[in-house]
């Protein structure tokens, strides 16, 4: 009897259970680390876009609206035709790097919703790379100024899409595709230049090697001119004496002649 008295209780306990089992995924929430969120209050103040709900378990309203966004740095690839200065088709892949300011993702949101890569990021940046590689030649672009080119496809791309709070580190060229006729005039055109480099480095180092033995040349000489001026019949006789007084030291056996030289010199007489 008792029993029957508390049935109604239990089987509203049980229905009650299953509506907040069914309405769960309404109320509670989490954010990944490499996500943050925001919430459009339906009965209040409608977007809140400065209050940025971190990573964790969270929970709402079920009536309110939740977004999340990934904040983490993300890349993708564009294939495109862009014409060169000349006028010139060239196909060209490009990898865009890029992730939104987790403080902003609440004007982001207001502005082109979480659509906002192919809305914001992708139309900017295929706009720039056509600006940007109008003003280079297909040969610059495809050779001498590549690096230049990404540079200021980056710059021009960053500056557009930092005033709508998306950062852009990095828009990569990833391949170059000419028609192989002006693919083939640029390498050929290069190789030329190659080996005009290589023949004028040739060219360099032999003119280097031929001044450098003139001048070892006119040292030697003038080297020779110092000593042919200071060799005097004087200091020759000096010298002589000296190398005498000294051979006359050896245990050898000699005979000196004083003054029997043609010139003066002692004369050194050996055994035989």
């Amino acid at each position: 009897m008792n029993n029957r008295r508390f049935l109604p209780y239990i089987i509203l306990g049980i229905i009650a259970l299953f509506v907040i089992m069914g309405i769960s995924s309404s109320i509670f929430y989490t954010v990944g680390p490499t996500e943050r969120a925001i919430i459009f209050y339906k009965f209040g103040k409608g977007l809140d876009k400065d209050n940025i709900i971190p990573q964790g378990f969270h929970f709402k309203a079920p009536w309110n609206d939740l977004y999340i966004y990934a904040v983490n740095e993300t890349s993708s690839e564009e294939n495109m035709d862009v014409l060169d200065k000349s006028g010139l088709s060239i196909h060209v892949d490009i990898t865009i790097r890029y992730y939104p300011i987790p403080e902003k993702i609440g004007y982001i949101h207001e502005k082109f919703t979480r659509n906002y890569v192919n809305v914001l990021v992708i139309p900017e940046v295929r706009s720039t790379v056509r600006q940007v590689m109008g003003r280079y030649t297909a040969e610059e672009i495809y050779s001498t100024k590549r690096a230049e080119v990404e540079t200021a496809i980056r710059t021009e791309t960053e500056t557009v899409l930092q005033k709508n709070y998306v950062n852009s580190p990095a828009v990569l060229i990833r391949s170059i595709l000419l028609p192989e006729q002006i693919k083939g005039a640029i390498e050929n055109k290069l190789q030329q230049e190659q080996e005009a480099l290589a023949y004028q480095f040739r060219l360099d180092k032999e003119k280097s090697e031929a001044e450098r033995k003139r001048i070892a040349a006119e040292g030697e000489s003038r080297a020779n001119n110092i000593i042919n001026n200071s060799l005097t019949n004087n200091l020759l006789k000096m010298r002589g004496i000296e190398a005498t007084l000294e051979l006359s030291k050896s245990p050898n056996a000699k005979v000196i002649v004083i003054g029997s030289g043609g010139d003066g010199m002692p004369l050194i007489l050996g055994n035989n």
